[in-house]
């Protein structure tokens, strides 16, 4: 049951049954449904949903928390304020607890009027302020009377926060949470940040552990709002530009001290304890926490000093009498008052003169460095019934203080009690806590938030257990972090998921608890996602993945994937990437850009106007396939074969293009696989087929071209006489080659009347096109062949144009049928412009097939302007 819900009601002890001796004992209870109820469990498992920003976190303690983005429906709206009996009643829930009994009178604060004053001044004016003091000169005292005065100077009222083991991020959380009613509801960095812009508060933050930039982070986040910050010199200090008034705070004068002990024992001093405590002052500078401890020592002195008979005359728990003002009552010469060092370091002293009961919650505070335990927790781990009272005891003697809300040892308490031996059983302490603890959260009826409450016992528990030496230690930290990070989770306390998470995972990987390292990775990645941090998260997953895989944990791996795919989605959004029109969503849900189209046909022309380039500012999505590439295909450079010449094939790869991807995966080739096994086993067979039959269809026509070229060629006319970007032609009846003559646009060359049509058309009766395909396929009108041969000319009539093949106008060479028309990248070419002038037929019946602007210049497809055979 709940140590600090006593009456739950949830187990009664009342149904017994008769046990085989005659007695009675307990039915077994069974496991609860849940989760976990097939595989043993001792009760239900906790389950939360939460809403992180635009996730819905589902807290699963068995396979790891679940995230995904939140549904339109599930998100919280705008979150309510706080009215002032609430926030009235947020305020006792954050105090800490009052000790079951009350030991020594209660202390005001003394000579602090100045500086109360001067605080609650400058707050009312809506300035921040840091007051810095040493540990022991009563900072909090003065923080909590100058929060009474402050009550209704803010529209939010006071804010009372504690900056112990609080990053700035975890402070604003608090700070939200503190004014704005959201149940299960965590806001994303934007929200907060809006939320907390709009909040107006006298903001008190005590044992503040940090300054310079990241306190002008929390201040800059809050303009509405003045801060009173308290915190030790050794605290790094605000930056120049925060405009924060400082405030030191020092010790008592030697009238206050005096004073405030007088006021610890409840009697005037003697003038010997006078002479004393003045020594005294003067050695701890006036720190009103060492007059509360010397008070301590001077009630123990009365007790002592009061004998046997005291304690039969009134009894062990009763006021004892104190000595008057003219010192009758108890004889104080009769046992001598504590040596001056004893007083500066008065821990050990004090402890020895208490109870065991308190002497043992020191050890276990001791071990836990320097965090106490919850009272109501005192009697479990103590073993005494009444352990709880001696929070009280502590309490009275100065070694315990308040921080946050649960009680820790004071300052310098810690050292003096290991030095007189308290420490040496710390690792035994340290593991019966977390014993204790682990039972304790796993138990269904302690709230999440009572365990946060104890945050800093559980975390500190944690930090001693994860260096152990012994495996049992190890495993108990494990345990107890397995138990309490899900609680933390649940309860809003992200600071303590996060620490005790790294606990685990240290104490998992040191004792070899290979599952529960997985299920520590997988939850650091989840925070890490909630977070924004994307990078962390991904190595946090993966690692995760990667161990639940080598022990076949599906539904763990399962888990793990889904939160890894939203956190691949994260990243695409986070760079930049916008989803493509058309594309299909992939696994991930991210958009997939489209396919490209397949390739043209074998032997087919592009379209009017097309062009097989990528358009200007496209992108050219990334090829998404694995196979080997395609051969490249090839079109012939240099001449066409009808030259006489050697066919030279180059490689053309369309800039841009991608093949589409397989609908099944592809193959990978095997090493030592020649070049066409690796294209056969890549799926482009319909490509390596299409090359090879272009390549042997250039080669037979270079071939046949070849042998008509030699054949006749002895009878030609000289090469010499042809001029750059002109054919040469001579037929029957002609006065001799028609390069000889002047071409259109020369001086000398016959005029004749312009014709409307498309230019390159070639004027005369029954003359072809300039786009007319020739009897190779080409599409401009060419030359007719170079062999003397009237077997390989074909016929011509006088007057009329040649039909045989030639070069294109801008000097490329025509492709074969059987290639793609696709420029290369680097080989980009692009058709000249059609001629402005018509070309005339000559005298002599034959016509100039201008191949290109008659500039007499070289043309594109002729290098270095050789003259055609």
């Amino acid at each position: 049951m709940d140590p600090t819900n006593r009456g739950s009601e949830e187990f009664h002890d009342d149904e017994h049954t008769p046990a085989e001796d005659g007695g009675t004992r307990r039915p077994a209870r069974e496991p609860a449904p849940g989760p976990e109820a097939g595989s043993g469990s001792q009760g239900p498992v906790r389950v939360v949903q939460l809403v992180s920003g635009d996730y819905l976190l589902t807290v699963n303690p068995v396979d790891g928390s679940e995230i995904e983005p939140c549904p339109p429906g599930a998100l919280p709206g705008r979150p309510e304020r706080h009215g002032p009996e609430q926030r009235a009643e947020l305020r006792r829930a954050a105090a800490p607890p009052l000790p079951a009994r009350q030991a020594g009178p209660q202390l005001p604060l003394l000579h602090r009027d100045e500086e109360r004053e001067r605080l609650g001044r400058l707050l009312s004016r809506g300035r921040s302020v840091r007051l810095t003091g040493p540990s022991g000169s009563g900072r909090s005292v003065l923080l909590d009377a100058v929060a009474e005065d402050c009550a209704d100077l803010a529209p939010d009222g006071v804010v009372r926060l504690s900056g112990y083991h609080r990053t700035p991020n975890d402070l604003l959380h608090e700070l939200f949470a503190a004014v704005h009613h959201a149940p299960l509801h965590r806001p994303d960095r934007t929200e907060l940040l809006a939320a907390v812009h709009e909040i107006g508060a006298v903001v008190v933050v005590d044992d503040l552990e940090f300054g310079g930039s990241t306190l002008d982070e929390l201040l800059d986040a809050t303009p509405e709002c003045a801060f009173l910050l308290a915190a030790t010199p050794d605290v790094a200090a605000p930056s120049a530009d925060s405009h924060l008034e400082e405030v030191f705070l020092g010790g008592l004068d030697r009238t206050g001290c005096l004073e405030l002990l007088e006021l610890a024992v409840d009697r005037p001093l003697t003038d010997e304890e006078a002479g004393w405590a003045a020594d005294l002052w003067f050695e701890s500078e006036g720190l009103p926490l060492r007059f509360v401890q010397a008070g301590a020592l001077l009630r123990q002195h009365d007790a002592r000093a009061a004998g046997p008979a005291a304690v039969e005359e009134f009894g062990v728990f009763a006021e004892r009498p104190h000595a008057t003002a003219d010192g009758e009552g108890i004889d104080t010469d009769a046992v001598p008052l504590p040596s001056l060092a004893q007083a500066a370091a008065p821990a050990a002293l004090l402890a020895s003169r208490l109870g065991e009961a308190a002497r043992e919650t020191l050890r276990f505070a001791v071990a836990l460095g320097g965090e106490l335990p919850h009272q109501a927790h005192l009697p479990a781990l103590a073993g005494d019934t009444h352990a709880d009272a001696a929070v009280g005891d502590l309490l009275a003697c100065g070694l315990i203080g308040t921080v946050a809300s649960h009680y820790r040892l004071a300052a310098g308490v810690a050292d003096q009690l290991i030095a007189e031996g308290y420490g040496d059983d710390a690792a035994d302490q340290a593991h019966s806590a977390a014993q204790h603890y682990a039972w304790w959260a796993g138990h269904p009826s302690v709230t999440p938030e009572r365990i946060a409450v104890e945050a800093d016992a559980i975390l500190a528990t944690l930090g001693a257990l994860v260096g152990a030496e012994e495996a049992g230690q190890r495993a108990a930290a494990v345990l107890l972090a397995r138990t309490a990070a899900p609680a933390f989770a649940a309860a809003l306390h992200w600071g303590a998921w996060e620490r005790s998470l790294r606990y685990g995972q240290e104490a998992a990987r040191l004792a070899g608890e290979v599952g529960e390292e997985a299920y520590f990775h997988h939850e650091l990645g989840v925070l890490a996602l909630c977070s924004g941090n994307l990078d962390r998260a991904r190595a946090e997953l993966e690692a995760s993945i990667g161990l639940r895989g080598v022990l076949a944990d599906k539904r763990g791996a399962v888990a793990g994937r889904r939160a890894l795919a939203l956190v691949a989605d994260r990243t695409g959004l986070a760079m930049g990437a916008r989803p493509v029109p058309g594309g299909a969503p992939g696994r991930s849900g991210a958009a997939v850009p489209p396919l490209p189209p397949l390739p043209a046909p074998l032997g087919a022309r592009p379209a009017a106007g097309a062009d097989s380039r990528t358009p200007p500012g496209e992108e050219v999505p990334d090829a998404r396939s694995e196979e080997s590439a395609a051969p490249p295909a090839t079109v012939p450079s240099g001449r066409h074969p009808d030259n006489a010449m050697t066919t030279v094939m180059t490689p053309v790869v369309t800039a841009g293009a991608v093949p589409r991807p397989p609908a099944a995966p592809p193959r990978r080739p095997a090493a030592g696989q020649s070049w066409a096994q690796k294209l056969m086993s890549g799926g482009n067979r319909r490509n390596l087929v299409a090359a090879g039959a272009g390549a042997l269809l250039a080669a037979v026509l270079g071939t046949v071209v070849t042998l008509g070229a030699t054949t006749g060629g002895t009878d030609g006319p000289s090469s010499d006489t042809v001029r750059p970007g002109q054919s040469a032609s001579q037929q029957d009846g002609d006065g001799g080659l028609s390069a000889d003559e002047p071409a259109a646009g020369e001086p000398g060359a016959p005029q004749v009347q312009d014709r409307p049509g498309r230019p390159g058309r070639s004027p005369g009766p029954g003359g072809s096109a300039a786009g007319t395909p020739g009897p190779s396929g080409s599409s401009s009108p060419s030359a007719p062949p170079a062999s003397g041969d009237p077997a390989t000319r074909p016929p011509t009539t006088p007057g009329r144009p040649s039909q045989s093949p030639s070069r294109t106008p801008g000097g490329e060479s025509p492709k074969p049928p059987t290639t793609p028309p696709q420029p290369t990248p680097d080989r980009t070419t692009k058709p000249a412009d059609p001629p402005t002038t018509p070309v005339q037929p000559t005298a002599g019946g034959s016509s100039n097939a201008a191949s290109g602007p008659a500039t007499g210049k070289p043309t594109a497809g002729s290098p270095g302007g050789t003259p055609v055979a």
